[in-house]
């Protein structure tokens, strides 16, 4: 009986180590399960929050390498900006495989002049140690306190001060000209899908009117 007893006790560690030093890529195997079917190619349903189309963007109340901005100007392209609203980069798969897709377009956003800018209310050091391992280079601005969201009318009140998931929002992109004009949301009520990135650059060149004959 002893002996079975070791020989289990023994399993049991090892089990332990492995799941320990294999932790991560189990995590990254498990959040590409969850969200192996979360892109869609448009918005389909009724949920809209966020600043009017037509009105004009009210701006951000966040902080971006140590200091505090209001405005997108600097990551504004010639033909306008896409401001993508996630929940956190630091617990939100869909949130982090959505941004690491993007990333992977990026080059056809500027192609086509449209600046990124993405925004969280995650603390920025944990921003940081995720741009970092995954070399993130749209920029990502911190809404710790979820002033930004409240101003945009897109804060997630399902949460309430307290609770670690208050000052998120609903997960979306605002399509913004370079007059500062919105012309483009992209909302979708469940947070566990997103527009694909393809999708969403089609879509801000329709609403920017690049797509338009010149």
């Amino acid at each position: 009986m002893k002996k079975i007893l070791k020989i289990a006790s023994a399993v049991i560690l090892l089990s332990f180590a492995v799941g320990y030093l294999y932790r991560e890529l189990l995590k990254q195997l498990v959040f590409a399960q969850i969200t192996q079917d979360m892109f869609v190619t448009e918005d389909t349903d009724s949920f809209d929050p966020g600043p009017a189309i037509n009105s004009h963007f009210p701006g951000l109340q966040a902080i971006y390498q140590g200091r505090s901005i209001t405005l997108i100007n600097e990551f504004t392209g010639v033909n306008g900006t896409v401001i993508i609203a996630s929940r956190s980069f630091e617990w939100c798969p869909y949130c982090m495989r959505q941004i690491i897709q993007l990333q992977e377009h990026k080059a056809e956003f500027e192609e086509a002049g449209v600046g990124m800018v993405a925004i969280t209310y995650d603390d920025p050091t944990l921003q940081q140690a995720f741009i970092d391992k995954f070399d993130i280079t749209i920029p990502v601005v911190s809404d710790v306190n979820g002033l930004s969201f409240k101003t945009l009318g897109i804060l997630n009140e399902e949460f309430k001060p307290g609770e670690f998931q208050y000052g998120i929002p609903h997960p979306g992109m605002i399509v913004v000209n370079p007059d500062g004009k919105v012309v483009g949301k992209l909302f979708l009520e469940a947070y566990s899908s997103r527009v694909s990135a393809t999708a969403a650059l089609a879509f801000a060149r329709t609403t920017l009117g690049l797509d338009l004959p010149q």
